[in-house]
């Protein structure tokens, strides 16, 4: 079985691409997902509000997306100390979710942050979902209702696009032009193909 990674910058696409190999019948862990359950856990819920306040956490007793987001997406050490709560879990996730799908192909992982967060090393391939700046842009502004200076922000801590080319095995371009269809199916036609 391959284990095949997928990721991009925020407003890349990378969760639309993932739902089309989805559609193909290849299973999907959700990295993203998995650590926003992770972080509603109460004893992980306890352990951001120890460490990064009170006002983490609404008056409902959930986590305070937004100012965290505020914290976190101001300042690299904020989000590493982030990170390192919660990666630990979604790996252990990760690994038990693996053990469950080792008759197929080959299985992908969709991750904001593969390369940033470790979970590259899992992965035999790693697919990398791009879009042009601006359009990235304005897709999170849409979708998230937040300010130019928000997505700038956040941004701002994810590897750059060029980065993340350089290390990837296959590169899907998501500008509103080309067709995701036929370059996910181009791509699950080969991880399909490999024999381990």
């Amino acid at each position: 079985m391959i284990k095949a990674g997928i990721t991009g910058n925020i407003g890349s696409g990378k969760s639309t691409v993932a739902r089309l190999f989805a559609m193909l019948d290849v299973p999907v862990f959700y990295a993203d997902l998995q650590a926003r359950h992770i972080s509603e856990q109460k004893d992980v819920l306890e352990e951001i509000r120890q460490t990064f306040g009170n006002e983490v956490v609404g008056e409902n007793g959930s986590l305070d997306r937004k100012q965290l987001g505020a914290i976190v997406f101001k300042n690299a050490d904020q989000l590493t100390l982030l990170n390192k709560i919660i990666h630990p879990r979604v790996i252990n996730s990760y690994n038990e979710w693996c053990g469950q799908h080792v008759n197929v192909p080959y299985i992908l992982q969709e991750s904001a942050i593969l390369f940033e967060s470790g979970l590259a090393y899992l992965c035999d391939k790693v697919i990398v979902v791009s879009a042009p700046e601006e359009v990235r842009i304005n897709r999170v502004m849409n979708r998230d209702f937040l300010s130019r200076n928000e997505v700038l922000a956040r941004m701002s801590n994810q590897w750059t696009e060029t980065k993340l080319l350089s290390l990837a095995d296959f590169e899907i371009v998501n500008d509103d032009c080309m067709s995701l269809i036929e370059q996910v199916a181009t791509i699950h036609a080969f991880l399909n193909s490999i024999i381990v």
